[in-house]
């Protein structure tokens, strides 16, 4: 039986990479997107550059109904899924008071509670058969506050820490959980979000989405709990503990706003 790494967030940016970095290794895709069309076409890049089994799937994270379809359908298939990348994500910008309430409920949706389902329900058969690996996309916002992205760094809060739990949860089931905190990344994700990536980071410390991936895909080799690119990301990651909070919350708050409103 063909076994598939499942990559949510597939037709951009990190999702993107790291769906072609992995079929360039020769691994059969699931690949999970909005967007039909684009899925189509990087699915038939894909069959075609590597000779690999690729499977689209259209779902809407942002809607929980569509993610048990998506769920239920993957499991009437009995597709085998040895690899589950959650990699879906928005950030929304500004005040969280002014912006709209479906817009920080979306990032939630997607963020969170997507990436907790497919968890529960494919690491559950991971677990009754005794092997698999998770890989969550957080961020180095994760490990500090964002004010005027104040959802967005808890979310990625949230999925560093459920991973680093589950990790301890499934070791003993033989399902690996790894938890993957990029720094500034060149992606749509920045534009969508009406971010001026050139004010969130000097470009030499941006990294392309392609380093991320092969940086990410080569670490799952290892199994380790915490995949953080580049040196410069990792000194970001423990700068929260060098100093008081209010003093981080300050200055990480006055970066975010210099780079997050119009």
């Amino acid at each position: 039986m063909t076994a598939y790494a499942l990559v949510t967030g597939a037709t951009s940016g990190i999702g993107l990479a790291l769906a072609e970095t992995l079929a360039a290794r020769g691994r059969s895709l699931i690949l999970v997107g909005r967007r039909a069309e684009a899925l189509a076409t990087i699915g038939q890049q894909l069959r075609s550059a590597n000779g690999v089994e690729v499977i689209e799937r259209v779902c809407d994270l942002a809607d929980a109904q569509q993610v048990t379809q998506l769920l239920d359908a993957l499991e009437a298939e009995a597709l085998e899924i040895d690899l589950l990348v959650n990699n879906a994500g928005f950030t929304t910008s500004g005040s969280f008071v002014d912006n709209s309430w479906q817009s920080e409920r979306d990032l939630l949706q997607v963020n969170v509670l997507a990436l907790v389902a497919l968890c529960h329900r494919i690491g559950r058969r991971m677990a009754a058969a005794g092997r698999g690996q998770i890989l969550n996309v957080s961020s180095v916002s994760g490990f500090m506050p964002g004010p005027w992205m104040s959802n967005y760094a808890a979310s990625k809060s949230y999925v560093l820490i459920f991973s680093e739990s589950l990790r301890e949860e499934l070791a003993p089931r033989g399902v690996s959980v790894s938890v993957l905190c990029p720094g500034t990344t060149r992606s749509p994700f920045f534009d969508k979000a009406g971010i001026q990536i050139e004010k969130a980071a000097p470009d030499a410390l941006i990294m392309s989405a392609t380093d991320v991936a092969r940086i990410t895909v080569d670490a799952l080799a290892r199994k380790p709990a915490i995949i953080i690119p580049r040196f410069h990301n990792k000194l970001l990651a423990i700068s929260p503990r060098l100093g008081p909070r209010w003093l981080l919350r300050k200055v990480v708050g006055a970066l975010y706003r210099s780079v997050a409103t119009q």
